[in-house]
């Protein structure tokens, strides 16, 4: 029978999504129950997806993990979204030899939101395509033939060194070659410090409340149960810490000192010389995520908490933040005595070309030309933004050091963030409420926004802040 309104789309919000019980975590286990569906055509063209808080509601899942898989399957253009009509299969995909529908070959640009205050996106118009290019050409002619068939366990030398000069310069850690271990980012050495951790006799990690949540995910799936801990005005609390500690027993704590996402604090002097003590007393890893430890306006950049103890701390990084995540590459510092004491296990390393390209980019000093260009560019939309934001919201405090991409604005009284966000999104502006990033139902975290300032275009910023400032109003 024909539908009623044949310009709606069909809805596909029964379809069965079978998570399995891989040692995976959730959002990689649901990516690929959708990707799957919509492969076999079990999800016709056209079909619109379940909205995001219903597939989590039957899924007994975050609806955090149900919006990364959304917007992981958009990027690539599996699905597409827009504004009012939901999440969807593209109408023209095309049925494949065994009856399913399959993307489009050629997949048109997946476009931002115009107004992207989003937190932890890259200027993606400044990605130094070029200098990439240049790299991977460099790597290309000049690697050795039988280096084409040659798989490190670690790395590749190259880029294992490279690493661990920029990082010795740059962040003042302590770190020779033979302690990096080359990633696909910092939730793939994730992935393996929290297996590595399980294996060793782990059981529970100490996480900030609130935090970035791909990461607690990750280790939740490999069987490490997060314990909340508060941040404050001066970072993680050292004294809930080790309280926390005590209770659970737990003896890895993952924590951000340099730029606590999402509050914007800086971990204080005295509670990383605390948590050092704490560490070292009950023989504890410190998983230490350096995302965006580069951007730092008001002064020079802090250094990292590894250089303090670097035979019980993991220091994680990539080029996601700093440059483009479409690279994959990443890296985590720790001693051969740290590797074995957590039992990191083999796992799959970049391609040796990409490795090469990164010794070459990180070498020819490209990368901290890129990053000193992005540094100016950030300290100038950063100044932009609390100067609309003044005008626009005056009396609406923006919290957070000056440094990174993101910064923390309070919410009139009454209004909760999600409502705001909402609001702002069908105005077209992509902003997070601060609660998404909570780590725990107790969590006294703000009602606030996260606005993220690193894709949003100079040219738009006052134009976005009125339409933020607009969506705010209506709700007060």
């Amino acid at each position: 029978m024909p539908r009623l309104d044949p310009s709606a789309p069909a809805l596909a919000w029964e379809t069965l999504l079978d998570l399995g019980d891989a040692p995976l975590p959730l959002r990689d286990r649901l990516e690929r129950a959708v990707r799957e569906a919509v492969q076999a055509g079990r999800i016709p063209a056209g079909a619109a997806l379940p909205p995001s808080r219903s597939l989590a509601e039957t899924l007994g899942v975050s609806r955090w993990v149900v919006t990364e898989v959304y917007g992981q399957l958009v990027a690539e253009g599996l699905l597409e979204a827009a504004v009012g009509s939901g999440t969807r299969v593209p109408a023209t995909s095309r049925p494949s030899a065994f009856g399913g529908p399959v993307a489009p070959p050629v997949r048109g640009e997946f476009r931002r939101p115009r107004y992207d205050l989003g937190p932890g996106v890259p200027d993606l118009r400044h990605v130094p395509r070029a200098r990439w290019a240049d790299a991977v050409r460099h790597a290309l002619t000049n690697l050795p033939d039988g280096e084409f068939a040659v798989v490190d366990r670690l790395g590749h030398p190259l880029a294992r060194t490279a690493v661990a000069s920029y990082l010795t310069r740059s962040r003042r850690a302590v770190a020779a070659p033979d302690d990096v271990v080359i990633t696909h980012g910092a939730t793939d050495a994730m992935l393996a410090i929290a297996r590595g951790l399980h294996r060793g006799g782990h059981r529970t990690l100490l996480v900030e409340d609130p935090s970035w949540p791909r990461l607690r995910e990750v280790a939740a799936g490999m069987g490490l149960v997060p314990v909340p801990v508060t941040v404050d005005g001066d970072g993680v609390d050292v004294d809930r810490l080790a309280d926390a500690a005590s209770r659970t027993g737990a003896r890895a704590a993952l924590i951000t000192p340099a730029h606590q996402f999402p509050t914007g604090a800086a971990l204080a002097p005295a509670r990383r010389e605390a948590i050092v003590r704490w560490a070292r007393s009950v023989d504890a890893v410190l998983v230490e995520d350096d995302y965006d430890a580069e951007f730092r306006y008001d002064r020079r950049p802090v250094a990292a908490l590894q250089g303090m103890a670097p035979e019980r701390t993991v220091l994680i990084g990539s080029l996601s933040k700093s440059v483009s995540p479409a690279l994959g590459l990443g890296w985590a510092v720790m001693p051969a005595a740290l590797r074995e004491r957590i039992r990191l296990g083999e796992a799959a390393r970049p391609s040796t070309l990409d490795q090469a390209a990164l010794a070459r980019f990180i070498d020819s000093g490209d990368l901290e030309r890129h990053l000193r260009a992005a540094r100016g560019r950030f300290r100038r939309r950063r100044t932009e933004l609390l100067a609309a934001i003044a005008s626009e919201l005056p009396g609406l405090a923006v919290t957070g050091i000056a440094a990174g991409m993101h910064a923390v604005l309070a919410l009139p009284a009454g209004v909760r963030g999600s409502d705001a966000a909402e609001a702002a999104g069908t105005l077209g502006v992509a902003v997070s409420a601060l609660a998404r990033y909570r780590a725990s139902a107790a969590s006294n975290a703000p009602e606030a926004l996260v606005l993220g300032y690193g894709n949003l275009s100079d040219a738009l910023v006052d134009e976005a802040v009125a339409h933020l400032a607009w969506s705010i109003r209506s709700l007060v």
